[in-house]
């Protein structure tokens, strides 16, 4: 005897999400830029009074 089944096929797709990686690299640009200008300053101003 022949039996009749029904049958679901799921093809799932991983996608990537590239503005989650757009939006974090331009976070920690952002934080390199604000640690190398507090750095600047501190050079410039704090420790170039000093000497």
């Amino acid at each position: 005897m022949k039996e009749d089944r029904d049958v679901e096929i799921e093809h799932k797709e991983k996608k990537t999400d590239n503005s989650k990686v757009g939006v974090a690299a331009i976070k920690y640009i952002t934080y390199l830029i604000i640690f190398f200008g507090i750095l600047w300053f501190l050079i410039n101003y704090v420790f170039g009074r000093l000497l």
